[in-house]
């Protein structure tokens, strides 16, 4: 854990929350009776692929780029990101008036390159096999005297985060609703942790698991040694918003002692959700924002006669991977 940072607790999501008003959208809590009768329970989505960029990062950015001051920082913002994070600062950076820079891997989805483009950012590639995404966004952050926005280990980014889950919570006991379990996508951890803190704070009898892609479960693998756990290769699933090689220092931080489980799911299970979200829900979901529900299709967690909610965190898929996984039902 980096020296000048802290753990952030709920009442810096409270504060990321009156941020983001009149920013973020507040996404719906929506039920599927399809679901329901497959799960054995109530499942309560919580769909942030109809989020400002498409996922849930505008929040973290927003919050993290709001307060920064712009004498401080001429350069504006770099960041290191597959896609999402990237649109997320972007638009911040955009509606702050700050010039951004993005450190985004070769192989992203053209259609994450683009929508980050369009909201004025410069890209910077890199392979991700190969190349340290990190060691290139400091570099080029000292160079043009800019701020560095990290994807995920950062307070002000896992506060932001945090403010899904609040409002799901929020909603939930407005209805006179309870949650039994909680599942959240984790590639770096900053939504598990933001998730953790409003779920601890707000539901404290809220069990909360992570679901991961197969062969990039280093959060469960890390829950089960007590340490940080590396994935042992950079590429490989369908899910690239979660390809992150390890949990993060302040994320596991927070994560680690409290999560109650790691949940994983093959691509082809990742594929079957992303075609029942289409089907059922009408939503568009990309991989990693579907690894969630393939958790409860796949039967990887009991759901009979509990109340389990879940995040879809992201809609950005490229076009021809969705229409193939579309065709191949």
């Amino acid at each position: 854990m980096a020296e000048d940072q802290s753990l952030p607790d709920f009442d810096d999501v409270k504060a990321a929350s009156g941020r983001l008003l009149g920013q973020a959208v507040r996404t719906p809590v929506i039920e599927a009776p399809l679901l329901n009768e497959k799960a054995r329970g109530r499942v309560l989505i919580k769909p942030e692929c109809l989020q400002r960029t498409g996922s849930f990062k505008f929040r973290g950015g927003w919050n993290c780029i709001s307060q920064l001051d712009k004498s401080e920082w001429p350069g504006g913002v770099v960041a290191y990101s597959s896609g999402n994070h990237a649109q997320g600062v972007a638009a911040a950076a955009q509606i702050c008036g700050l010039p951004a820079v993005i450190v985004m891997p070769a192989d992203t989805p053209q259609i994450k390159k683009d929508n980050t483009r369009r909201l004025g950012a410069e890209i910077v590639e890199y392979d991700r096999a190969s190349q340290a995404r990190e060691e290139i966004a400091a570099k080029l952050a000292g160079e043009r005297k800019a701020a560095l926005v990290p994807p995920f280990d950062h307070p002000d980014i896992i506060a932001g985060q945090g403010t899904a889950v609040m409002e799901l919570i929020e909603e939930l006991a407005a209805r006179g609703d309870r949650l039994d379990q909680l599942i959240v996508p984790a590639g770096g951890g900053g939504l598990l942790a933001g998730s953790m803190l409003s779920a601890k704070a707000l539901s404290p009898e809220t069990q909360v698991y992570c679901a991961e892609p197969a062969g990039f479960d280093d959060h469960a693998r890390s829950l089960a040694t007590g340490a940080r756990q590396i994935n042992n290769k950079a590429t490989g699933s369908i899910c690239d918003a979660l390809l992150s090689p390890q949990p993060g220092q302040l994320t596991f931080a927070i994560n680690g002692p409290v999560l109650a489980g790691g949940l994983v799911v093959s691509d082809d299970e990742v594929r079957a959700a992303m075609r029942f979200a289409f089907s059922h829900l009408k939503l568009v979901v990309e991989p990693g924002g579907s690894v969630a529900l393939a958790a409860i299709l796949s039967g990887k967690i009991d759901t009979q006669d509990k109340s389990t909610g879940i995040i879809l965190s992201g809609g950005n898929v490229d076009p021809g991977l969705f229409g193939e996984t579309l065709i191949a039902a």
